[in-house]
């Protein structure tokens, strides 16, 4: 840098004082993507309910890629997953206990419900959502360290 301009204090890219750099593998966007488009009745129920903050201020999104897998709806400030099965999650029972471990190894909570209870119990689905969300660890403090006037 020139003379008498200060360095910046944010570290310099490529890892340098923040320890080595994380590689990301592909997303799946293009799935996401596709499955958005594709909603199912269910899915789409359920998101008019909780879209746009309409669930106690909280933001979901949905199809969102986790890794190697896609969320139906995700509330990444409460690190919520919410999954809407099917019937073809019947048969899908181990491979659903994997994503869900996996989901938890990232510090993911998830809870599942069936088609036919967001369709016919939309109610005791939101809820269940909002005690969810509500019981999850206290918000962070703010950054300057103090929880409010001293």
């Amino acid at each position: 840098m020139g003379e008498g301009v200060p360095s910046s204090p944010l570290p310099q890219a490529g890892g340098v004082g923040g320890g080595p750099v994380r590689k990301f593998g592909p997303r799946e966007t293009p799935k996401a993507q596709k499955l958005r488009r594709e909603a199912t009745p269910p899915e789409r129920t359920l998101w008019r309910a909780i879209s746009k903050r309409q669930l106690e201020g909280w933001k979901f999104s949905r199809q969102m890629p986790i890794g190697p897998y896609v969320a139906d709806f995700l509330c990444r400030e409460a690190k919520l997953v919410v999954e809407l099965d099917g019937r073809s999650h019947d048969a899908r029972q181990e491979q659903d206990r994997r994503r869900d471990a996996y989901l938890c190894e990232q510090g993911y909570r998830t809870l599942r419900f069936s088609n036919a209870d967001a369709m016919s119990n939309l109610e005791g689905v939101l809820m269940t959502i909002a005690a969810a969300l509500n019981s999850g660890p206290p918000p962070a403090p703010p950054a300057c360290g103090r929880g409010g006037k001293q």
